[in-house]
């Protein structure tokens, strides 16, 4: 800091320099006494040491001031020091213009964003109407037709079954970085959650003839239904995706691990580490064409918000093994 000042009061202590050398100049000429021209070149000395040193402390104070505001700067640019000339006072006016800027654009961005998330928020509730009545259509033709067309038919409300999930994802990627959450942590049976997230997909079980592997799971988990069996359903939908043929099991693992291994195509080892990033589809996303990257980000950031750890195990051609620890002991029961 002592150096910044001297450097920054270069120019005059140069020219102070140079009227001191002016001065002594002019006596020399004039033959003046040396006390008296000694005398006076001390107290000026001294004036402009104690000038000096007065502004050192000024220039301290207002760095370290600017270093408290440079902190708060994202509160507000009240605290800037007092202006000692017009260039800084126009300085500090240009700083109050851009906050103002700032805070304007910030508002406008936020309006544009709550917009948005208005729209789409309409949009995923709506689009449910029209899933549930084409489900209703499907089954009722279902049910008047034959095998062969049955078989249409149940691929057909696979991918409408799809779509709901879609629809899904879609409401809550919108809902986790706001305040409209809704978690709701208390006690639920495990059993109960798993086997909604398993009858969503019986029918890709049926036509894939993929064995599944379940018992009964016999044990209470502090959490919250509705997200945690999106995480569910998502790890599901995965399995069965990436599973050509064999089995699905689903399984406890102590202590309160649940998890699910499916003998499906497995995860290249240098896509292992970023499967969880938003937006990364790996090799097989890529192989697929339509893989989004967002599925597994979503199970991320919900198990993170729930207090739930998410591990993957997998290698290529020996399946995947996704493991969810629910241990929370420091949540609260509702």
């Amino acid at each position: 800091m002592i150096g910044k000042y001297f450097k920054s009061r270069a120019k005059t202590i140069f020219l102070y320099f140079l009227l001191y050398v002016a001065a002594g100049t002019v006596a020399v000429l004039y033959q003046l006494p040396v006390s008296a021209v000694c005398y006076a070149g001390l107290l000026c000395g001294a004036l402009l040491l104690a000038a000096g040193a007065h502004d050192l402390l000024c220039y301290i104070r207002k760095t370290r001031q600017l270093e408290f505001v440079k902190k708060e700067i994202l509160v507000a640019p009240e605290h800037l020091p007092q202006p000692e000339s017009l260039p800084e006072e126009q300085y500090q006016e240009l700083i109050h213009f851009l906050w103002e800027e700032k805070i304007r654009m910030e508002q406008e961005k936020e309006n544009r964003f709550q917009e948005m998330m208005e729209y789409y928020t309409m949009w995923a509730h709506q689009i449910k109407t029209p899933i549930a009545a084409a489900r209703l259509i499907l089954q009722s033709a279902e049910e008047d037709c034959g095998e062969k067309e049955q078989a249409v038919y149940s691929e057909l409300k696979e991918e409408v079954g799809r779509i709901d999930q879609y629809a899904d994802m879609v409401m809550c990627y919108l809902r986790l970085d706001t305040g409209t959450t809704d978690y709701v942590i208390k006690e639920y049976e495990l059993d109960g959650i798993v086997r909604q997230a398993v009858r969503t997909y019986a029918s890709v079980f049926i036509r894939k003839k993929l064995r599944l592997i379940y018992e009964p799971l016999e044990w209470k988990v502090l959490t919250d239904e509705k997200w945690l069996l999106f995480v569910i359903s998502q790890v599901l939908s995965n399995a069965l995706k990436y599973t050509p043929s064999g089995s699905v099991t689903i399984y406890k693992k102590e202590p309160q691990t649940l998890c699910i291994k499916d003998t499906g195509i497995g995860i290249a080892p240098e896509d292992l580490p970023r499967i969880f990033e938003k937006g990364y589809t790996g090799s097989n996303g890529r192989a697929d064409k339509k893989a989004s990257g967002i599925g597994l980000y979503l199970c991320r950031r919900i198990c993170t918000n729930l207090g739930h750890k998410i591990i993957v195990r997998s290698a290529p051609g020996e399946g995947t093994e996704v493991c969810i620890c629910l241990e929370r002991a420091e949540l609260e029961v509702e």
